[in-house]
């Protein structure tokens, strides 16, 4: 039996899966391996532990993997490429193929045809290719330039909308769980901790802003409206400025009306019913035409997908 291994390697979290040429066998979860935020030594622990993990769950030996199939940002660069593949040929024989994170989501999305892919994890990009196989991107030039509606950047403008609205002379409801969050007390030590050096992982902040805009509060759980205004503003924002980045790519190779599959990817889809609504509706409204697809696609079956044909 031919064992297979596919692994998406994102900012946040690794997952990884073994399967045979039907069916998943067994998956694990470790620590982000994005090279340019963990550094090579982290992204290294983090693929073999992965690796480790989820053939051990099946008792498979990582040496009889026949293919597999890794794709993580940052993997466009040769360098990036080069060494992951050194790093996995320490753990495994077989075929080993290094991909972007793109190629794994719009292969999982539309296998070999056409359509538009926007991710939205810990960052943010919109790729699609069309009939002829060229593509296009919009987008994930970076944390601190670009991303738009990412994790980072949701938890970014969260921090920010709560500062505005205490300017107003407000009282947020986002402002204790953020403080509880990472442990602080003030809003000075809040404005301390948002703008230091590195800055803090403004996307832990994701899974607070969803329930404060999403789900309502019973009376007096926290100040302010069962449903936080300033929460759903930062999410209906999101899932704009993702629409926004679709539709450049969507103009760029299709144009109107936009006959196009699109597809979702990423932890801030698959949280927010929000974003995804806005991102629908702002989509829809340029091209009508357009079949933006329910489900949010997993990059990690992309990557399966790749590794099995690579095999044939």
């Amino acid at each position: 039996m031919a064992i297979y291994l596919g692994i998406d390697g994102g900012g946040t979290k690794t997952m990884c899966v073994v399967a045979d040429e039907n069916n998943v066998l067994g998956t694990a979860t470790s620590a982000g391996s994005n090279i340019t935020r963990h550094g090579e030594a982290r992204v290294r622990e983090a693929l073999h532990a992965a690796v480790r993990d989820a053939c051990a769950a099946v008792k498979v030996d990582p040496a009889t993997v026949v293919s597999a199939c890794v794709g993580l940002s940052g993997a466009g660069r040769p360098e990036v490429r080069d060494s992951v593949t050194r790093m996995m040929r320490e753990v495994l024989r077989g075929k080993i193929e290094v991909v972007t994170d793109l190629e794994t989501t719009l292969e999982a999305a539309f296998d070999d045809g056409p359509g538009v892919i926007t991710i939205a994890g810990t960052g943010s990009i919109a790729y699609g290719r069309d009939a002829a196989g060229q593509t296009a991107r919009a987008g994930g030039w970076g944390l601190a330039i670009s991303d738009e509606g990412s994790g980072q950047w949701i938890g970014r403008a969260a921090v920010s909308a709560v500062l505005g609205a205490k300017d107003a002379g407000e009282d947020p409801a986002l402002l204790k769980p953020i403080l509880d969050l990472w442990k602080l007390t003030t809003l000075d030590e809040l404005v301390r901790h948002a703008n230091a050096s590195p800055p803090p992982d403004f996307s832990s902040l994701v899974p607070l802003v969803r329930d404060a805009a999403e789900n309502p509060r019973p009376s007096g759980a926290w100040t302010g409206h069962p449903l936080d205004p300033v929460a759903q503003g930062v999410l209906r924002r999101a899932g704009g400025e993702l629409a926004t980045l679709t539709r450049s790519v969507m103009r760029r190779l299709f144009g109107p009306p936009g006959d196009v599959r699109v597809a979702m990817a990423g932890g801030v889809f698959r949280q927010s019913e929000v974003v995804r609504k806005v991102f629908y509706n702002t989509v829809i409204t340029e091209f009508p035409r357009a079949t933006v697809q329910a489900q949010i696609v997993d990059a990690v079956d992309g990557a399966l997908a790749l590794a099995r044909k690579a095999a044939r």
